[in-house]
């Protein structure tokens, strides 16, 4: 076996070959701290998203008292929120390419805190709708850019944890919606709802862009101290950055991706997967029950107040779970246990007001419906919540190694 140390002429050692310096220690250090902080200022983005998402359920009786709201009237409150996410979606990608990660998160960060104010000085329905399609749009823009930008920060061994806090930020949000809802009024808990957009709005001053959006932009010089600044001053970023570099030449030299190149044979699969795994995750129901889950507990006779308050706190609980098992367990076995638990949640729901609407063991439509509800979300936040956009972001990353692959092995040739 090879000696750590060398030694001179004389049989002496002078020093060891491998030195753990401390040197890396502080690099490693730095690294986390900086991509800890970057990630926790973006996901304040997340927590937004959750709060809009969970504002309508808390708060449903209390709005239609105050501005005497129909029935219908309130159901377009609560689902026009999914047309400005349409929107925001539609638009996010030229966003985030024309103004940056940080520019995009900014932008919406604005947005939602005007929406927010829309809905707390909100005398008539026009007003409300208004702010609630604004928090839409900015959440359709969160709901891109967070995802991307924390993946594009991050190194290869922390981006699977690193990218669940997208989706347990918003549920810590959804979740805090719920239970703050239960004790103030509507008005007080949208204006709450500014303050993580504050946050981020402020905290992108003190966090760098990312590095892959500055490299394709050009800006090579901030784009090697955005890096630096983000695995530390002593970190080696030479593969890295080559790697980034690589990957944006490929990428130049490939013909314009158009919408009719998605059903190329060759794409198949990856459509199939990563927009399928997307579209699923909405189909579920999951906006249903997180809209209407008060409705859903009053009309089953059971506490709303209670059962919102449980509903938020087994969501964040499950949900950290997840983010822990996710690396150990995989994607896919999780993603199958959620989909099995969603079907029961879903029967068990469907089986409470189906024994109200025939009169039938009434005493247990109560607890079916809790026991429904409680599963459904449980089973929806270990897997089907955050496992998609995972997926996806490692797809993209998965990509963007085979094409650097592809050119070293062209360019040794």
């Amino acid at each position: 076996m090879a000696s750590k140390y060398q030694e001179n002429g004389n049989g002496d050692t002078e020093k060891p070959l491998i030195v753990k310096h401390d040197a890396d220690q502080t690099a490693h250090k730095e690294e986390l701290v900086m991509v800890y902080l970057s990630t926790a200022v973006a996901v304040c983005g997340s927590y937004a998203f959750g709060t809009c998402v969970g504002y309508s359920s808390p708060t449903q009786f209390s709005i239609m008292d105050e501005l005497n709201l129909s029935y219908s009237q309130y159901s377009v409150f609560g689902s026009i929120l999914t047309i400005g996410a349409m929107l925001g979606a539609i638009t996010a990608g030229r966003i985030a390419d024309l103004l940056g990660r940080k520019g995009a998160m900014r932008l919406s960060s604005v947005i939602c805190s005007a929406g927010w104010l829309a809905i707390y000085l909100a005398k008539e329905p026009m007003v409300l709708y208004l702010g609630r399609v604004l928090s839409g749009y900015s959440i359709g823009i969160i709901s891109y850019v967070v995802p991307m930008f924390v993946g594009e920060i991050s190194p290869n061994k922390l981006r699977g944890a690193l990218s669940s806090t997208n989706q347990l930020s918003i549920v810590i949000g959804l979740s805090a919606v719920y239970v703050i809802g239960a004790f103030v009024g509507w008005r007080i808990l949208a204006l709450l709802g500014v303050v993580p957009c504050g946050l981020l709005f402020l905290g992108l001053f003190f966090i760098p862009e990312s590095p892959r959006w500055l490299a394709m932009n050009g800006e090579e010089e901030e784009f090697e101290a955005a890096l630096r600044k983000l695995r530390g001053k002593h970190a080696d970023i030479s593969y890295e950055r080559s790697t980034i570099q690589e990957y944006l030449t490929i990428l130049q030299t490939l013909p314009k991706v158009t919408f009719v190149n998605l059903f190329d044979r060759s794409n198949y699969r990856a459509v199939i997967i990563s927009v399928g795994l997307m579209a699923f995750q909405q189909f579920v129901g999951i906006n249903g029950i997180v809209f209407y889950s008060t409705e859903i507990f009053k009309s089953a006779g059971f506490n709303p107040s209670l059962g919102t308050i449980l509903f938020g706190i087994l969501q964040v609980g499950v949900t950290a779970g997840g983010a822990l098992l996710i690396d150990r367990t995989g994607r896919r076995p999780l993603l199958m246990m959620s989909a099995s638990g969603l079907l029961l949640g879903n029967l068990l729901i469907a089986f409470s007001f189906f024994f109200k609407a025939h009169s039938v063991a009434l005493t247990l439509v109560p607890n079916l419906a809790i026991l429904g509800v409680l599963v459904y979300i449980a089973f929806f936040s270990i897997g089907m919540g955050a496992g998609p956009w995972l997926i996806m972001s490692e797809e993209r990353f998965s990509y963007m190694h085979l094409f650097a692959y592809l050119l070293r092995s062209l360019s040794t040739k």
